[in-house]
């Protein structure tokens, strides 16, 4: 579709209001909504149309992004679009959630005459403003094609990896990848300081060493565990949808081994209490 297309766009926060800012920045007329109306108003001073409902908001627009934080969430604002939204227009999920729960959606937004793509993103609210996201999908080749030019106001890195469902897949591997790899760090950094090593001097050793990655690097930033307080909900969240999703898979099981006494440490809570 052209440039012209109406673009709604559902939650605004740390990492969906950069996204926003930079479709309309593109040049895309730009429909928002949120729960507290005075979330919007920043986007309406800089040319965005506020929607008094999620109908009104699927009504208007050609291509709806959605970057709430949970499956209830999503599967809620889902159904409420595909009453008001047009056959031939598209809802694009960015928020992290089951994969099945993905090809539920799209099962349904195919029964109304609504393309459906799956496309979490990677980076944060940084990468959001700079406009390099990596944006993992998932759907049909034709439904890609179409929103890449969306895409591409937020994102850098856009794959295309399969069907409805598969841009989760990615998303929920690389970041129990990476919260394995802070809990590598972790461990590491406990090793040493048994060795007798002095921490700053192995941080600095390491991140220039073959033992290198970038969980380590964050790692390395932090002057403590619980300083990733912030952060580690999420992958604790992620890490748990991937091990929903391959409950047996013994790859899932160590990304949870690696990560957890990390998380545990980060979140104050001991994750390891519901495993055996």
């Amino acid at each position: 579709m052209s440039a012209k297309e109406t673009i709604g766009f559902i939650g605004l926060g740390s990492q969906g209001g950069p996204m926003a800012e930079r479709i309309a920045a593109a040049g895309y007329p730009l429909t928002v909504w949120a729960r507290r109306p005075e979330a919007l108003q920043p986007f309406v001073d800089a040319g965005a149309r506020a929607a008094a409902t999620i109908a009104e908001l699927g009504a208007a627009c050609d291509h709806v992004g959605i970057c709430v934080v949970d499956d209830d969430g999503v599967a809620a604002i889902v159904e409420e679009l595909l009453a008001a939204m047009r056959p031939g227009s598209r809802i694009v999920v960015h928020s992290t959630i089951l994969p099945e729960n993905c090809q539920r959606l799209a099962a349904r937004c195919a029964a109304k005459g609504i393309a459906f793509l799956d496309a979490p993103v990677s980076g944060g609210g940084a990468a959001a403003s700079a406009g390099t996201l990596t944006v993992m999908c998932g759907g049909q080749a034709d439904d890609f094609a179409a929103a890449r030019p969306v895409f591409e106001t937020f994102g850098g890195m856009i794959v295309l990896l399969g069907a409805a469902g598969a841009g989760q897949r990615a998303k929920i591997v690389n970041n129990a990848l990476m919260a394995a790899n802070m809990g590598l760090a972790h461990a590491a950094m406990q090793a040493g300081a048994e060795l007798g090593l002095e921490g700053a001097a192995l941080r600095e050793l390491v991140k220039a060493s073959s033992g290198r990655s970038f969980g380590f690097e964050v790692y390395a930033r932090l002057p403590s565990p619980q300083a990733f307080s912030h952060g580690a909900p999420l992958l604790v969240k992620d890490v748990k949808l991937l091990t929903a999703t391959l409950p047996e898979a013994a790859g899932a099981e160590a990304l949870r081994i690696a990560a957890e006494p990390f998380l545990s440490a980060a979140i104050g809570a001991d994750l390891t209490e519901t495993h055996p």
